[in-house]
């Protein structure tokens, strides 16, 4: 029993740790990590490479729990909540194994399109809140958007691999694989 329990902790420490890290990451702005004053987005990298191997629930909640997170970090107008909740979601239910089979590949591309749709999602509730009009958005999008996926999806796998590695070498998780198949 002794050794489920340490590798059950272990996995909590692992997860929290990288988790912390990212929320620390994102409120820094180190060299390399910034492009046109537009910064990595890193707690969105963490909610896809979290949700890439987990269910849609569990992707789900991790995108609220650092959602949460975000907004009181940041401010919670407009929330991210919604759009991190979306990306883990669509994240969890895209079947990567049947289309793509390459792990740096995809995860630098689902990285790239789960960007997209994250900062569309905040500038549209930019504009429903009337917190900014969708002039002053448009102007700022496209250089937002395309600057942000670029330098989340080339550092993703900075984060995937040492996750997926770990992930995949789990022995509680292998061993309840295995009793299931």
């Amino acid at each position: 029993m002794g050794f489920w329990r340490r590798y059950s902790f272990l996995n909590k420490v692992i997860i929290c740790s990288s988790a912390t890290l990212c929320l620390l990451l994102s409120l820094t702005r180190l060299p390399g990590m910034e492009l046109l004053g537009i910064g990595t987005n890193w707690i969105l990298i963490w909610v896809v490479v979290w949700s890439t191997k987990r269910t849609v629930f569990q992707g789900a909640i991790a995108g609220l729990v650092m959602g949460l997170i975000q907004d009181g970090l940041t401010g919670a107008y407009p929330s991210h909540i919604v759009s991190l909740v979306v990306v883990a979601v669509l994240t969890a239910r895209f079947q990567k194994h049947k289309y793509i089979h390459e792990d740096f590949i995809s995860v630098a591309l689902m990285v790239f399109f789960m960007v997209i749709i994250a900062e569309t999602i905040t500038s549209v509730q930019y504009v429903l809140l009337r917190i900014r009009s969708f002039e002053d958005i448009w102007q700022e999008y496209q250089q937002l958007v395309l600057s942000s996926a670029i330098l989340s999806s080339l550092w993703a796998p900075v984060l995937y691999y040492p996750l997926n590695s770990w992930w995949e070498s789990n022995p509680i998780r292998n061993t309840k694989s295995t009793k299931l198949n």
